[in-house]
């Protein structure tokens, strides 16, 4: 069929945008390049450079701010710093440093002020002119927060005048200009964080206040205030003997052994200061740090005390005869038992492993904290022999503890040895068996136990009842605990091991480090791609009872599963306390007083309504709780995670451990604050 003009036209203009169309899809060329200019890649993708955007990275801007101030004060330029949350949701930060340069940088031809706060990888801390130690080491802190924030604006005191400059989102809206004449130094920043960024902006102060007192702690001598104009609140860190003052801040809730250990020692140019203390626990916590970093995951100082720390207290024990010829050397578990302590080093170039500095990376600082805690220790031993013989006889006892904790977990290994035998009887398992899939709910009593295994959904859900109370293991050594069946269940059920001194797992017994000096550790103790259920549900009563249960065993997971927790796996049921009965057919559940109170405020003066309340999950039906609690359309649960180890540890050792009177004023400080709490149990 013969096309006219007209049809010819069409066709070869639908032929053009054909290929058009598949060049723009298919074709890779320099054009499809984007290129962000200043400060847009950090508005772009602001989670590679503050971790996230949500409360994490919004509480994070304050830390890039303030750890310049720091870096001022390790430099010996400043004082005193002050943070300050503002009435309208900005926050400030004022230090009496040096005042961020002014001049103009012949490079960029922009003030040293606008290099700062507008180029990433940009500052003093580059090239080492300006500092010589610095935990600000990718340069992106002050211009990361710059970028991030609706406005902010820098005041610099310096060389006898003030300045000021005002950004919006990261982009200069005024020049650099003179506002004033200064008798003192110092920079003051203040930023509104941009809610296109963080949505809603609510601060918390525990957050900052854990931060700043960790500075001050870090940086003895040096005064840093938290001021809230919401609240009036204000507060002042400062600490003259630094990290030895956070020892015993650490170990507060504890018995100690002896007075805080410190010493410092100088190599070139690192500096390590040391502070230790024994107490009378189980478990050690040893915190790291780099130039004020907290290296959570540790590295090469880190490896250097500790080899240090098994070499000297196995050559004293020698010595002094505590440990015969025949004897085999001391672990590196057995000599860090009940011990606190912190490492802070300050380096020239540290080497952290990415930019969320968790682990230090130098090698030659290894070979140089292992130097100095050698001598530091070693001296103090011999000048405090009775202090020596307490270490000595806390490190034999938790060798004998290790071997008894050892055969305790043969006998587990044993147990588990058949495939028929490998999980508790008393365990309802599921039958789906990918991980990710499951929930495990751990409930208070056979009675609570029954219910929810005729409750649940067979395919995805497994039941474990637990008998009674388990083991407070924060007041118990390690092979104690593996005695107790309730905990050796839970064990077996989760199919992970546990971390512990002593013992690497219930699956893999090797001996932790040999006490040889070698430093080496035998790789990771908990396994937790072997976690059976991605959904570890605590179930328990609504009463006084079951708070403590949820306790016990949320200590447990901290000490002895701690992964579990820190990667999002562990969850609170929230089962109901009342059921309000209308009429024949119509029921409500609530899961406290101010809920039941909501549910009968709205069903006004009705003379046909009952309300019952539930004394425990086993006076539940089966349908009763899988509606409200098991149902996984309907349920709500509540996530446990892990924001700031540290104060957990020291929740965890006031409310669990031997001390009374910590419990005690906690208690009297804090009852009226829990009001969800059914004191009537």
């Amino acid at each position: 069929m013969a096309m006219d003009e007209e049809q010819i036209k069409q066709q070869e203009e639908e032929s053009k945008k054909k290929a058009d169309g598949t060049k723009s899809e298919t074709a890779y060329d320099a054009d499809n390049l984007t290129v962000l200019k200043g400060l847009e890649a950090v508005r772009m993708r602001p989670a590679m450079y503050i971790g996230s955007t949500g409360t994490r990275g919004l509480h994070h801007l304050f830390v890039e701010v303030v750890d310049n101030s720091i870096d001022e004060a390790m430099a010996g330029y400043c004082t005193q710093i002050d943070f300050t949350i503002h009435t309208d949701k900005s926050l400030s930060v004022r230090d009496d440093g040096r005042g961020i340069p002014v001049d103009i940088n012949t490079e960029t031809g922009l003030s040293g002020v606008e290099v700062a706060m507008t180029i990433l990888h940009a500052g003093g801390k580059f090239g080492g002119g300006g500092y010589k130690v610095s935990g600000g080491l990718h340069g992106v802190g002050v211009s990361a927060v710059n970028a991030l924030a609706e406005w902010c604006y820098v005041e610099v005191c310096r060389g006898g005048r003030c300045y000021r400059q005002r950004y919006e989102r990261g982009v200069p809206v005024t020049p650099l200009e003179v506002v004033g004449k200064a008798k003192t130094t110092g920079t003051y920043t203040r930023w509104m964080a941009d809610p296109e960024i963080f949505g809603e902006i609510d601060y918390h102060h525990d957050i900052f206040i854990n931060r700043i007192r960790e500075l001050a702690y870090l940086n003895k001598g040096i005064k840093i205030t938290f001021n809230d104009e919401n609240t009036g609140e204000s507060q002042e860190f400062k600490y003259d003997t630094g990290i030895a003052a956070f020892v015993d801040h650490l170990n507060r809730n504890r018995t100690g052994l002896h007075k805080v250990v410190y010493f410092q020692r100088s190599r070139e140019d690192t500096t390590v200061e040391i502070a230790m203390q024994y107490n009378d626990s189980f478990q050690d916590n040893i915190l790291s740090f780099a130039n004020n970093i907290n290296t959570i995951e540790g590295g090469s100082h880190l490896s250097g005390f500790k080899t240090a720390m098994t070499r000297v207290i196995n050559a004293y024990a020698r010595k002094s005869g505590a440990l015969k010829e025949k004897d085999s050397n001391l672990s590196g578990d057995d000599v860090r038992e009940g011990l606190t302590a912190v490492i802070s080093v300050k380096l020239l170039h540290p080497q952290f492993e990415g930019q969320t500095k968790t682990k230090l990376g130098n090698s030659d600082i290894e070979g140089i904290v292992n130097s100095v805690v050698g001598e530091g220790l070693s001296e103090f031993l011999e000048e405090n022999p009775a202090v020596g013989k307490r270490i000595v006889d806390k490190s034999l006892t938790a060798a004998r503890a290790r071997e008894a904790a050892r055969r305790a977990s043969e006998l587990v290994k044993r147990q588990n040895a058949l495939e028929n035998s490998s999980l508790p009887g008393k365990l309802a398992d599921c039958t789906e068996r990918d991980p990710t899939k499951c929930e495990l709910y751990l409930v208070e009593g056979e009675s609570a136990g029954g219910s929810a295994k005729q409750g649940r959904d067979r395919h995805y859900q497994a039941v474990l009842p637990l008998k009674g109370k388990i083991l407070n293991v924060e007041k118990t050594r390690i092979d104690k605990v593996l005695e107790n069946a309730e905990i050796r269940s839970l064990i077996s059920a989760l199919g992970t091991g546990i971390s512990t001194p002593g013992l690497s797992t219930v699956e893999d017994d090797e001996e932790s480090e040999t006490g040889n000096g070698n430093g080496k550790d035998n790789g990771p103790r908990y396994d937790l791609s072997r976690l059976r259920y991605h959904r570890v549900i605590i179930m328990t009563d609504a009463d006084v009872d079951g708070d403590h249960i949820r306790t016990l065993l949320l200590t447990f997971f901290f000490r002895y599963m701690r992964p579990l927790v820190e990667e999002g796996h562990v969850y609170i049921a929230q089962p109901p306390l009342f059921r309000i009965k209308v009429g024949k057919d119509q029921q409500y559940y609530a899961k406290d007083e101010p809920e039941r109170d909501e549910v009968l405020k709205t069903l006004g003066n009705r003379k046909d309504v009952i309300v019952s309340r539930f004394k425990g999950l086993g006076e539940m039906n089966a349908d009763q709780l899988h509606e409200t609690t098991m149902d996984m359309t309907k349920r709500t649960m509540l996530q446990v995670t892990l924001e700031d180890a540290i104060e957990a540890d020291d929740a965890f050792s006031m409310l669990m451990g031997e001390k009374v009177e910590p419990r005690r004023l906690f208690i009297e400080q804090n009852a009226k604050q829990f009001t969800g709490v059914d004191w009537h149990a």
